[in-house]
């Protein structure tokens, strides 16, 4: 029978002794409510530990931000006092602003091709980034590609985002993105979005249809405009003060699991893409396509100025975005 000990060496996330038969509790935070992939993947993580570690791990999940924001889980995870956080890139960025390379505008065609790019190099580089900040990298999971919302109009040119109030992620790509497009952009926490929405505080706001859809946004949106101007992972970090105090069998089945539960987050999020708009539409939303030229042609200027700051790992992640399938 395995026993679990209070005696905690990292506070408030690892419960550990120097028996062979402890069980190490440890804390996942995320920010996504039911019914997101994000949530479900999270879930999913923590009974695969648990089944590939024969117990002798429990990953405790926190949604809704019930153990702090994004910004918050970084910086606990910085400090070992927190395990796990599947953030989002926008966040991670403010840490390691090289995520934000992930999301230039238009730069992925499909969810597949983003994947596969993140699956490659692309990937190895930031693994390697965000180590140097004393976080571990063991997936990347998905965040879905992004359109636009708002009470004002439908968005079907630039010029109809002119001097719309825009939330965006705290995300300096997000942001570049808005300016060059004529909006107002407004970083805000995404815990606060629903209030700020319906209390007219922001005019619109930028997420993938799933959620869009599980944190109700719609519900407080009239038009929905499938921009698709970027995309966005979800990445799934890990305090590398607690991965170092692990076997490395244990290493390797948490490893493992962070991949199998983003396979399964993934093919969630894809399938979210297909089938939400119809549930939004029936509930009242109004929905329209758009010619991406002209939004794609206003937003160079953004490239322009990421290559002038990260020129070698924005060229990788671009002709790995445009290269064919391996």
């Amino acid at each position: 029978m395995k026993t679990i000990i209070t005696g905690s060496i990292i506070a408030g996330s690892l419960l550990v002794s120097s028996s062979a038969l402890a069980v190490q509790t440890l804390q996942l935070a995320h920010n996504a409510a039911e019914g997101n992939p994000k949530w479900d993947a999270s879930e999913l993580f923590a009974e695969l530990v648990e089944e590939k570690t024969d117990g002798e791990i429990i990953v405790d999940v926190g949604g809704n931000a019930q153990y702090g924001d994004d910004v918050e889980a970084l910086t606990q995870m910085r400090l070992g006092s927190l395990a796990f956080s599947a953030n989002s890139q926008g966040t991670t960025s403010g840490v390691i602003p090289q995520f934000s390379i992930l999301g230039l505008p238009f730069l992925f065609d499909s969810l597949p091709t983003a994947w596969r790019v993140m699956d490659g190099e692309v990937g190895d580089e930031l693994k390697q980034l965000a180590e140097a900040q004393g976080l571990v990298l063991l997936a990347l999971w998905d965040n879905g590609i992004r359109n636009v919302s708002n009470n004002v109009r439908p968005i079907e040119t630039p010029d109809d985002l002119d001097g719309i109030k825009i939330r965006t992620p705290p995300d300096p790509v997000t942001v570049d993105i808005f300016e060059a497009l004529g909006a107002n952009p407004t970083p805000m926490n995404f815990s606060e979005l629903y209030i700020a929405l319906q209390q007219g505080v922001v005019d619109g706001q930028e997420n993938p249809l799933m959620n869009i859809y599980s944190s109700k946004l719609h519900e407080v949106q009239d038009y929905i405009s499938l921009t698709g101007h970027k995309y966005e992972s979800t990445p799934l970090l890990m305090s590398k003060v607690v991965w170092d105090s692990l076997s490395s069998e244990d290493q390797q089945a948490v490893q493992e699991a962070a991949i199998e539960a983003g396979e399964f987050n993934r093919q969630a999020s894809l399938e979210a893409d297909e089938n939400l708009r119809s549930a939004m539409e029936e509930e009242g939303v109004e929905f329209n396509e758009v010619d991406k030229t002209p939004f794609i042609e206003a937003t160079q200027s953004v490239y322009d100025d990421w290559r002038k700051q990260y020129p070698e790992l924005v060229e990788m992640v671009v002709e790995a975005a445009q290269s064919d399938a391996p």
